[in-house]
């Protein structure tokens, strides 16, 4: 008989509800599954931290945001943001669903290519294109978003000496009523900065306008603030079709949408909180519509929406290592996963999951992990169960950004593996070894 681990006694009070043997009180329940497989079968085959993602979930989150968007409007084209997770893999469901790539580097402008994602097809944004990115977007045709008045007059003159003509939107920043304000990226609409650029577009022979574009922000909780900012947008097309007779392509309203993830410090959930793509649709549809853009004009509406496609779709699990009391008396359990894999614990505070089943009791709990550094704390404070080493836990909305923002520190970076439509798991970035890390060194010949 397995001997059970020590509970030490609790005093509980209790509130309206059904209770437990210890009362009314925070509810862990176990997960033993993902899509159908069992976590234990996973993580013993291939390892331990594991980083999961699930297709199933992409396309799901994928028909949904279609679905509320082009029932309200006629022209809707996703792009895929790439520094959400640029994983190949991940990046190439999305192509499939039908999406277009949406970069902000030269890197990331590669990778595109090399998912097989046509140039006149990729979005160009970012602050810090040089001359050679800039002529390559534009012999490819891809749409080249302008973020400052230096990289107008750059890619003016790449266009000038290659005799070139590019295909641009600008990005604008302006007031939605949530501070601060996200105006480091792109040209003002208050201040006249961003009607100025557009109206050097129109005399430049060698640039085309095709839209405008705007990034709001990231985890927008308003959907008032995106219904601001499409009414701008919207105001400056038609200022353009009035003084030059030119109708723009698109409207790309970005991304910035959360996800159902609770942000570190909020009071309620961002399960209970976060606005759905229905109410997200209704605001920016609806601004765009009842503008004065002839129907007939409308243009494209380009969502570059990240964190809210692929968050739900990744998991996280680990193994404990040990317990031990801090100085207060609290429980400090300590994990395998730090943040160095896990980026987006700063933000969020992530829900976690026992991978099998336990007494019920929880207790206030730190979880930091297996870092050298204070700073490595996955949870400060949750109720948790008693979990003692080796045994397995699963921490759920980890698909945006931590595969990209993740780094090699201390530990090893793990294997990645997918769940397809079918539930058949294959590898998609194998785990860190060694030689991998040390690929790229270089030792002085008086060091060997």
């Amino acid at each position: 008989m397995a001997k059970l681990i020590f509970e030490r006694p609790t005093i509980t009070r209790l509130t309206p509800g059904v209770p437990s043997k210890h009362g009314v009180g925070t509810a862990i329940a176990p997960m033993p599954l993902i899509e159908g497989i069992k976590v234990d079968d996973l993580m013993d085959k291939y390892g331990s931290p594991l980083s999961i993602f699930s297709e199933r979930t992409i396309q799901k989150g994928m028909e949904d945001i279609k679905r509320a968007f082009s029932i309200r409007y006629p022209k809707v084209q996703m792009a895929w943001s790439y520094k959400t997770n640029y994983m190949d893999a991940i990046c190439r469901i999305f192509h499939k669903e039908g999406s277009w790539a949406e970069v902000v580097s030269g890197f990331e402008y590669e990778k595109a290519l090399r998912n097989g994602v046509r140039g006149e097809n990729i979005i160009f944004n970012g602050p810090a294109k040089n001359a050679a990115e800039l002529e390559k977007a534009v012999r490819n045709g891809s749409f080249i978003h302008i973020d400052h008045l230096d990289e107008l007059y750059l890619l003016s003159d790449v266009c000038h000496r290659q005799n070139l003509e590019a295909r641009v939107a600008v990005r604008v920043n302006m007031d939605i009523g949530i501070y601060p304000k996200w105006d480091r990226f792109g040209l003002n609409y208050e201040n006249g900065e961003a009607w100025d650029v557009i109206n050097r577009i129109m005399i430049n022979p060698k640039m085309k306008l095709m839209g405008l574009h705007t990034h709001i922000g990231t985890y927008i909780m308003s959907t008032d603030a995106y219904r601001i900012a499409a009414t701008k947008l919207a105001d400056l097309a038609c200022n353009i079709a009035q003084k030059f007779d030119h109708y723009i392509s698109y409207i790309d309203m970005g991304g910035g949408f959360a996800s159902k993830n609770t942000l570190r410090g909020a009071f309620l959930s961002g399960e209970d909180t976060t606005p759905s793509f229905d109410e997200y649709a209704e605001a920016i549809t609806s601004a765009i519509i009842n503008s004065q853009i002839k129907p007939d004009k409308l243009p494209t509406l380009i969502l570059e929406t990240g964190r809210a496609l692929i968050d739900n779709a990744g998991f996280t699990t680990g193994s404990v290592i040990a317990n031990k009391r801090l100085s207060d008396s609290r429980r400090a359990t300590i994990v395998d996963v730090g943040v160095n894999l896990l980026f987006t614990s700063f933000w969020y505070d992530h829900k976690i999951h026992p991978v099998n089943s336990h007494s019920g009791l929880v207790e206030e709990t730190t979880i930091y992990g297996p870092l050298c550094m204070n700073i490595d704390v996955i949870r400060p404070s949750l109720m948790f169960p008693a979990l003692k080493s080796g045994d397995r836990f699963v921490i759920t909305r980890t698909g945006a950004y931590n595969t990209t923002q993740w780094m090699q520190f201390i530990t090893y970076r793990p294997n990645v593996i997918l769940i397809d439509h079918n539930r058949e798991v294959h590898v998609i970035r194998k785990g860190e070894t060694l030689e991998d890390i040390s690929h790229n060194e270089e030792i002085p010949e008086y060091l060997k």
